[in-house]
């Protein structure tokens, strides 16, 4: 089966909002768009040095990896998730899509 990630790069749109922002995608947004049909798992990192964006990867498991990317966008656009807190809109966060090309584990 094809496996691939969304990754994605976002910040909080000011100090202010860094908690709300943490606290939406902690427990709200993860869940949602983890729950869409392909999407089988979802982590976030933050940078070592405090500078820079966060990352969210989200793990991709479908026999269409299309099909998946076209449902996550129909569920952001038609309002079935939770809209953004607290999260930088302008520059818009980074999404992009990766498909898996090979994996190895010792």
């Amino acid at each position: 089966m094809p496996k691939g990630i969304m990754y994605v790069e976002s910040r909080p749109k000011s100090p202010e909002d860094e908690a709300a922002y943490h606290e939406w995608y902690n427990e709200r947004h993860l869940s949602e768009i983890s729950a869409i049909d392909g999407v089988v798992a979802a982590r976030r990192y933050a940078p070592l040095d405090n500078t820079g964006p966060y990352i969210a990867i989200y793990e991709l498991d479908a026999h269409d990896l299309d099909a998946v990317r076209s449902r996550l966008t129909e569920s952001l656009r038609s309002g079935e998730m939770s809209p953004p807190v607290g999260v930088q809109l302008s520059p818009p966060p980074t999404t992009l899509y990766y498909r898996e090309i090979v994996s190895y584990v010792p």
